[in-house]
């Protein structure tokens, strides 16, 4: 089991993200994250309301296919 960073640890990779990306690019990396985390959930979100309606379809679906017996007739012959 992976053991999550202590407070030294956070510092130390927080200090080499600063030193590779630089101050001005954090912040721009940071709301491109945030976007695409926002994007991710709408179309999960999206794909379960599609999922949901087509459920909800294929219920209606069934419900008004019934099979109806026709009545047989039986005709006479003059």
């Amino acid at each position: 089991m992976p053991q999550i960073p202590g407070g030294l640890e956070l510092v130390l990779i927080l200090a080499v993200v600063l030193l590779l990306f630089g101050g001005k690019k954090i912040p721009e990396l940071a709301k491109g994250l945030g976007q695409g985390i926002k994007n991710f959930k709408k179309s999960v979100k999206d794909d379960d309301a599609v999922e949901e309606t087509d459920d909800l379809k294929k219920v209606a679906k069934d419900e008004t296919t019934t099979e109806v017996e026709t009545p047989k007739t039986t005709e006479k012959q003059a």
